[in-house]
C-alpha cells in the first residue's frame, strides 16, 4: 500500500475527514473507500446520538454533547458608531453541539 500524499511533506492547513481515513487506513493496513466509508459511519452513528439527546465521549479526545440555548426577548440596544436607540430582534430557543475537550488533549497541545 502507497503512503498517501498528505501523510509526506507538511500538513495539509485543513484535515479533512478523508486525511484521517487515509492515514488511519495505512497504518491499519484497510484499502482507502474501506477507511473511509468507517469513518463516515462513524460521523452518522455519533449525529445519531446527540439527536437522541445522549453525550458522545471520546477518550483522550473529549465529549460531544447537545446544549439548548434559552430564548432572548426583543429588547432596545444602542449603535455604538452613533448613539442611535435601536430594536434588537427577539430568538427563539436553539440547539448547539458542544465539544469539551479531555484534559490529556488540552495537555498535548
Amino acid at each position: 500500500m502507497a503512503k498517501p500524499a498528505s501523510m509526506s511533506g507538511p500538513p495539509p492547513a485543513i484535515v479533512t475527514l478523508k486525511h484521517l481515513a487515509e492515514w488511519a487506513g495505512f497504518n491499519h493496513g484497510v484499502p482507502r473507500k474501506q477507511a473511509i466509508a468507517m469513518f463516515s459511519g462513524f460521523v452518522e452513528d455519533v449525529s445519531r446520538v446527540l439527536k437522541r439527546g445522549s453525550r458522545v465521549r471520546i477518550p483522550d479526545l473529549g465529549i460531544l454533547q447537545v446544549r439548548t440555548r434559552p430564548a432572548r426577548p426583543a429588547r432596545m440596544g444602542r449603535n455604538p458608531a452613533t448613539g442611535e436607540s435601536i430594536q434588537i430582534k427577539a430568538s427563539p430557543a436553539s440547539k448547539r453541539v458542544a465539544f469539551r475537550p479531555a484534559k490529556t488533549l488540552k495537555q498535548s497541545v
